[in-house]
């Protein structure tokens, strides 16, 4: 149950941005101690909430946009929902052949009938902290570090959770720094730090900054 100011009362899983309203408390607070990422909303204007469902389907999804741009894994995303592979007793019955069909690398079938097998507990994760919630996800065949990243922050909402791994955010912070080069994910996160505790709508800053540079989405 979320509490004022988008906290959790439980008091295990930190800031949660629920609402629109947390984005712009985010917004505020980033624009008054970075005037990089005030320039980076005036020009891509507010990012939005971008919340997602929390659950299998949700990571399912993540799994499927590894190392794709957004319109490959819209599409192979597409397929999958067409023929019903996006629960784990569809993935448990589903033929390799079906998974291939709808757009789904061998590796990537692996993975996903990994996560079919997991038995994560959605509940117990959405209650707990976020390293907790990456540590037990990268346990998982086929989820890195960046997915349990982008799960933690637009399923679970939490809003002190980064992924400097991410090429997009990578690129942005290059374009709205003038950076001579893209930071790598340790110059990135040691960048990233400055910008606590809403590293979460730092993010989503630099996602909207970057479709508005690169004319493209950096992020589903």
């Amino acid at each position: 149950m979320l509490g004022p100011m988008g906290t959790d009362d439980a008091g295990n899983s930190g800031r949660i941005i629920a609402t629109l309203a947390d984005i712009e408390a985010g917004v505020a607070h980033l624009s008054a101690v970075c005037p990089r990422l005030a320039h980076a909303c005036a020009v891509a204007g507010p990012p939005p909430l971008r919340r997602r469902e929390a659950g299998f389907t949700q990571l399912l999804n993540a799994i499927v946009s590894q190392q794709l741009s957004v319109a490959s894994a819209n599409a192979i995303w597409a397929r999958m929902q067409a023929a019903g592979l996006n629960t784990p007793e569809a993935l448990a019955r589903g033929s390799d052949e079906e998974m291939r069909a709808a757009g789904l690398s061998r590796q990537k079938i692996g993975y996903a009938r990994a996560l079919a097998c997991a038995g994560i507990d959605y509940d117990a994760l959405d209650k707990a902290p976020d390293e907790e919630v990456i540590a037990t996800l990268i346990k998982v065949s086929g989820i890195g570090r960046w997915t349990a990243e982008i799960y933690a922050m637009f399923s679970l909402g939490r809003a002190d959770v980064f992924a400097p791994g991410d090429l997009a955010l990578q690129e942005a912070a290059r374009l709205l720094y003038a950076l001579p080069e893209r930071p790598g994910a340790r110059a990135l996160g040691a960048m990233a730090e400055s910008w606590r505790p809403w590293r979460a709508v730092a993010a989503r800053l630099l996602w909207a900054y970057y479709r508005v540079a690169k004319q493209r989405e950096g992020i589903r």
